[in-house]
């Protein structure tokens, strides 16, 4: 390529964006009008209109003597703090005090037991099927000879996990469970240090035995919890 045929090229490629700038202007302009015409046809044009009446205006003028010294604001701004030692106090002082809970409320997971201290769980996986997050992993184990004292039914967990960073306790495994052998208490998953310590195993979860804890299986049975007959 000569250097005629270069120069020929380069003025092309400049005569080509001027043309586009001229042309991204001219739109430019033509919609900056569109636009200041639909708001002087809405009247929107200085002064839009509010959503709501708690606009205020601000005040411009300048401050006088007693304004500039701040004293004002600041005695009102403290009889507004004093004002709510004589309000009730909608704090609740946990855990010395509890906040009651509401009767649909879903908190920790708990494995039921019969009156005679059995394990309800039969392994079968329905839980863990029905639960959205994928937080219940279980093993199952037949029952053997001389173990009619601990499992109610011939097959039982014998692991039985639920990983609470993933737990939304919705409740389905709940009324999944064709045993009853699972339901939400009113308890709280309580904090932990590690991502380890989330994970709950049946040892956890498991409520205590009614004939050796009589006073913690009535504490952890609540009232709406469901009773399994023989």
């Amino acid at each position: 390529m000569t250097g005629e045929e270069q120069n020929v090229q380069v003025s092309d490629t400049t005569k080509l964006s001027k043309e586009i700038k001229l042309v991204s202007i001219v739109y430019k302009n033509i919609f900056a009008k569109r636009l200041s015409g639909s708001l002087k046809a809405t009247g929107r044009e200085n002064n839009m209109q509010a959503l709501t009446n708690r606009a205020k205006t601000v005040s411009r003028k300048p401050m006088n003597f007693m304004e500039k010294l701040y004293l004002p604001a600041i005695v009102k701004g403290m009889a507004i703090t004093f004002s709510h030692i004589f309000k009730k106090q909608p704090t609740i002082r946990y855990p010395e005090q509890t906040r009651p809970f509401s009767p649909v409320f879903r908190g920790l997971q708990v494995l039921n037991r019969d009156e005679e201290g059995r394990e309800n769980c039969t392994a079968c996986g329905l839980c863990a099927v029905a639960c959205p997050a994928e937080a219940i992993t279980m093993e199952g184990a037949e029952r053997l000879p001389g173990e009619e004292h601990l499992y109610r039914e011939e097959k039982y967990a014998a692991k039985f996990e639920i990983n609470m960073l993933r737990c939304i306790f919705c409740g389905l495994c709940e009324e999944a469970c064709p045993k009853d052998a699972i339901y939400l208490s009113e308890t709280f998953a309580p904090s932990n240090f590690t991502r380890k310590g989330f994970i709950y195993g049946k040892k956890d979860l498991l409520i205590p035995n009614p004939k050796t804890e009589p006073e913690a299986y009535a504490r952890a049975r609540g009232k709406d919890m469901p009773t399994t007959s023989n």
